[in-house]
């Protein structure tokens, strides 16, 4: 399941003081307000987008299991950005059942492909797994 995509560009600079709301040297907000737009233009609905330590995170309405993409600057690269969709693993336990994410979970991937592969100013766009990511 495609859950972690990196890509480069210098399209979502950080707001001054932007780091002050989360860790030093991290940004992505500009990115996380331009993944809102994008996927309430293409029928997903989300949440206000908050601060975490390491970025930014977009809620995605879903009444079955919380669901969110994580944004932020990626070191690899200075221009570098990653977004991560969570939960990232196909099922996840809720109470004594398994919920199966793997349809919620690829329609926000799919809409993030499309927005990032679609958008001149966006290269070098690599997707992964979760496994693939740690390790």
């Amino acid at each position: 399941m495609r859950t972690h995509v990196e890509f480069r560009t210098s399209k979502f600079p950080p707001y001054e003081g932007e780091d002050k709301e989360v860790n030093p040297g991290r940004f992505g907000k500009r990115l996380a307000e331009y993944l809102k737009t994008r996927f309430s233009e293409n029928g997903i609905k989300t949440g206000e987008i908050y601060a975490e330590d390491w970025g930014w995170a977009i809620p995605v309405e879903n009444p079955a299991f919380a669901l969110w993409v994580g944004c932020g600057n990626y070191e690899e690269y200075a221009d570098g950005f990653l977004c991560f969709i969570e939960p990232s693993k196909s099922e996840i336990r809720r109470l004594f059942r398994k919920i199966d994410t793997t349809q919620d979970v690829g329609r926000v991937a799919e809409v993030l492909d499309r927005v990032l592969l679609g958008d001149a100013e966006i290269r070098d766009v690599r997707w992964w797994s979760e496994k693939e990511a740690c390790t």
